[in-house]
């Protein structure tokens, strides 16, 4: 697990160059503190960069760059290849021979045999570059769910490239000018929407895909995305199948040269992982769990019970809303793109790291894939009553104008909006997920931008040949598992130095669950996972679902009020809840570290600055 950067087909000296790239590479320093290089082709106006979080093969042979025995290929690669030692067996059998113990070697010397079609042949989470001195080309490729991140920026026929967005605008290609359509975005669903960012021109590379750049010119192609239109599972008991499938990740998980530890709550997902493990043997393991004075919040106790029963080594940071505020100023240094989320992984992973952790398993995916978000049965009924109401000639303005009278606030408007808009399943999960109204995302992001952005287009899974139910997984898995939970779990674990591994998001495990009917798949409380994990303890197979939470309600209105008070008294449309407040908090804190400008004159002079809040926490 790394980071990695570069710049390539670039004008300018070399020492403008990778003076550039270096300023890249210490700003990704936090993700790789064991090991750094660079490389550079003169020539070719190109300087790749590296920062190594060592994992597999400890010593100096995994250093990166990385460039084969006659100096052709280059790469520089983030990620975890957990059939690197089947890929290597092959690889020898043909003939190569290895300098390194490392998964990097091996994807470099399997690209040199086969070319852009070797990523398919990868199981694992990963983000490459890899530069062919000879034919002066840059591939660039991501993992299947996009559980590493790429950002690309494209400028006067160059590409930059790095694992964060903030390392790759100290590439310079250009001033850095926010993107309206992705703030709007932003506003609406409370993460930036891939593959747009919040600056125009620079992109994440698509899940599944790889691009190959010549001279400023492109070959892409998406070699992987997630599907529910394959054929049916025939098997009577399915849980037999999904068992195998579990085994088998949490076995690709295990691979590593130091130890595996995972992050444990009260939840069904994280236990299924842990009792996996613990059912194939793996022991000594060291579990890590958050816990708050909020009784409602807190799963401490269950999460202590259950490592009673595993056997972990558990350890619980009670952390309280002081604590909290304390570590706002070091969560906003660590966070990328602002999001509503992030500040229970950063914590999280800063008690692990603190305690000697260097990798660890996350139950993330759980939901996504056996149906355990109430959106897996909500979405369809609004869809349903937005139908019923269409019969009925202006049922649905006089509904939409009820639901802002029965649920006052940002509720009954994105309640309204849907209702009178075009019922579609799409806006029917933002109904449900949204973090502001189209309206009020409208006059926000108008405000920064100076104009109307205008809705983006996204291709969403609406289909008549899906069910429902696996039109929804598949809006969690690329909308909110991709864009909320991945980027904020990578981001926010490598701040800290550590690798953060999701054995429930595998392409091979999905596969095989995708194969299962929706009703099985996703029925009630993720029964198709309790069945397949019998050994998960009744305390936790019989909870209500809740997610990992912090009580940021309570400390916002009580102990952090004045933090926040700014925001909110500056904002144009009217706050409602502790995540639009947190939304605005961390866009500030964003445009501010980044610099970029934003159009409203009065905003920038009236606005009391992410910095005066930052100094008040």
């Amino acid at each position: 697990m790394c980071g990695l950067a570069g710049i390539a087909g670039a004008s300018g000296s070399p020492a403008v160059l990778t003076a550039r790239v270096s300023e890249m590479q210490m700003h990704l320093r936090h993700r790789g503190p064991d090991d750094a290089g660079l490389h550079i082709d003169v020539a070719a106006g190109t300087v790749l960069a590296h920062t190594r979080l060592a994992i597999l093969d400890l010593s100096d042979s995994g250093h990166q760059p990385m460039t084969c025995p006659d100096d052709r290929y280059t790469v520089v690669f983030n990620g975890e290849i957990y059939n690197f030692d089947k890929l290597r067996a092959e690889l020898k059998a043909a003939g190569e021979t290895f300098r390194s113990e490392s998964d990097t070697e091996v994807v470099l010397r399997l690209y040199a045999r086969l070319g852009t079609a070797f990523v398919e042949r990868l199981d694992g989470m990963f983000a490459l570059a890899i530069w062919d001195r000879i034919d002066r080309s840059c591939f660039l490729a991501r993992d299947p769910f996009g559980i590493k991140p790429l950002y690309v920026w494209r400028s006067q026929g160059a590409i930059a490239f790095a694992s964060e967005l903030r390392a790759v605008l100290k590439a310079e290609l250009e001033p850095a000018e926010l993107c309206g359509e992705a703030l709007r975005e932003y506003l609406l669903y409370g993460s930036v929407q891939e593959p747009m960012t919040l600056v125009k021109n620079v992109t994440a590379l698509q899940p599944g895909s790889w691009v190959l750049w010549k001279n400023g010119r492109e070959q892409s192609r998406v070699f992987w995305q997630p599907s529910f239109e394959g054929s049916q599972l025939n098997d009577a008991r399915p849980e037999t199948s999904v068992r195998e499938a579990l085994d088998e990740s949490i076995q690709r998980h295990f691979v590593s040269d130091v130890p595996v530890n995972m992050f444990l709550s009260g939840g069904i997902d994280s236990t299924a992982v842990l009792a996996l493990a613990h059912q194939q043997g793996f022991r000594n393991i060291r579990t890590y769990c958050l816990s708050f004075d909020e009784a409602d919040f807190s799963e401490g106790s269950l999460a202590e019970r259950t490592a009673q029963h595993f056997d972990t080594d558990h350890h619980d940071w009670r952390i309280t809303a002081s604590e909290g505020r304390q570590l706002i100023s070091e969560f906003l240094a660590s966070l990328d793109q602002p999001s509503i989320d992030g500040f229970n992984t950063f914590c999280v992973s800063r008690f692990a790291q603190k305690l000697g952790a260097k990798v660890v398993l996350s139950g993330l995916g759980g939901d996504e894939l056996f149906g355990g978000y109430p959106s897996h049965r909500v979405v369809p009924k609004l869809c349903q009553w937005h139908r019923r109401l269409s019969w009925l000639p202006g049922a649905q303005s006089i509904a939409g104008h009820a639901a802002k009278r029965l649920w006052p606030g940002n509720r009954g408007r994105r309640m309204s909006e849907f209702l009178r808009g075009n019922g579609s399943m799409n806006n029917a999960y933002w109904c449900m997920r949204g973090t502001f109204s189209h309206e009020y995302a409208d006059r926000l992001a108008e405000r920064y931008v100076g104009k109307s952005p205008g809705a983006a287009q996204f291709d969403g899974p609406d289909s008549d040949v899906l069910n429902p139910r696996d039109q929804i997984s598949l809006l969690e898995m690329t909308r909110y598992m991709r864009n909320q939970l991945l980027r904020d779990s990578d981001v926010m674990s490598m701040s800290q130095g550590l690798e953060l591994r999701v054995p429930l998001v595998d392409r091979r495990l999905f596969e095989t669950v995708s194969r299962v009917s929706a009703a099985r798949r996703m029925a009630a409380g993720k029964q198709l996972l309790l069945d397949a994990v019998p050994e998960i303890p009744d305390w936790i197979a019989n909870q209500p679902k809740r997610g990992f939470l912090f009580p940021f309600q309570e400390w916002i209105s009580g102990t952090w009020g004045r933090v926040f008070q700014g925001i909110e008294s500056a904002s144009p449309v009217r706050l409602d809840s502790w995540y639009q407040t947190w939304a605005l908090f961390t866009l500030e804190n964003f445009l501010s570290e980044t610099g970029i400008r934003v159009q409203d004159r009065l905003l920038r002079e009236s606005h009391p600055g992410v910095h005066e809040v930052r100094r008040a926490a």
